[in-house]
């Protein structure tokens, strides 16, 4: 059985601003398409038997311009649902909640067609996707890949190793890189995180 295999799309720019970004369709930087073109190489390595990807345009740009245009697309490889926070940065909401914490509090309720994700509601997509990667696993040799977004991969990271979504918090996630979650006597492990292509 093949690893999984997560990348988190190329640079926008609210990525460099800081706000929060789900549902909004934030354009890669010319810096991001650089830097999802430099993954190719990378992600050559490996056999690739499954590749999904979230409806977001940026993630889904950063798919084909690595060398996987046909990535399926799924809905549970969304970005958390920020709701009143969408394109919001931290140091805004901490004007007014200096002690407010993604991974521990969730965001203020949005409107009824984005009104927020708490952890768990992240955790409960998270868990669906890993679903949907295992029975790719199951018929393959090969490596199932995600292109998707920092905190939802984040959280899908922790509950691959056993954790809740509150511990993705201990995942930092960078624009552009690929972190591989593979397999070590039958438990699951982190076995790269976080890795920019060379000369990205």
């Amino acid at each position: 059985m093949g690893d999984l295999l997560l990348v988190r799309h190329g640079e926008t720019e609210w990525a460099l601003t800081g706000q929060h970004t789900s549902f909004t369709e934030i354009p890669l930087t010319e810096h991001g398409r650089e830097q999802a073109r430099s993954l190719g190489p990378l992600l050559g390595r490996y056999r690739v038997d499954a590749v999904f990807s979230s409806p977001r345009e940026r993630a889904r740009e950063t798919a084909a311009l690595a060398g996987f245009p046909h990535a399926r697309v799924d809905e549970d490889l969304t970005e958390w649902d920020y709701g009143a926070y969408e394109g919001v940065t931290t140091v805004e909401i901490h004007r007014d909640r200096p002690d407010w914490f993604l991974f521990r509090d969730g965001v203020a309720p949005g409107p009824p067609e984005h009104p927020g994700e708490s952890p768990e509601q992240v955790g409960a997509r998270a868990d669906r996707m890993l679903a949907k990667v295992d029975a790719a696993l199951a018929n393959t040799e090969g490596s199932v890949l995600l292109f998707a977004h920092g905190h939802f991969l984040r959280v899908l990271a922790a509950r691959r190793l056993g954790l809740p979504p509150s511990a993705g918090a201990l995942f930092q996630l960078a624009t552009g890189t690929v972190s591989r979650l593979s397999v070590e006597h039958g438990h699951p492990v982190v076995a790269t995180w976080n890795l920019h292509p060379p000369g990205a």
